[in-house]
């Protein structure tokens, strides 16, 4: 996978929309699995999954949506990406 990176890397010590990301590469660097929540601007969950420690995932959010990590949310790092061809 290409990827373009869209901002600077943050962490999810606290719910962030990530720099208003419609993509974001997540990686757990915490010392165990952590749950990742979705929720819309208005604070209404709309799902979570679960990312494995050591491990890299995209997500797909829209714009004012938060992601917010269950554990170890400083070790879990975020940044705003988009696919290139």
């Amino acid at each position: 996978m290409v990827i373009k990176v869209l901002a600077a890397e943050a962490d999810l010590s606290s719910a962030t929309n990530v720099s208003r990301a419609g993509l974001v590469r997540v990686y757990n660097g915490h010392s165990a699995v952590s749950v990742i929540t979705r929720k819309d601007s208005g604070g209404n969950t709309i799902g979570s999954a679960t990312v494995v420690n050591g491990t890299v995932e995209v997500f797909e959010k829209d714009p004012t949506d938060t992601l917010e990590a269950s554990a170890g949310g400083s070790s879990i790092k975020v940044t705003s990406i988009a696919f290139t061809r």
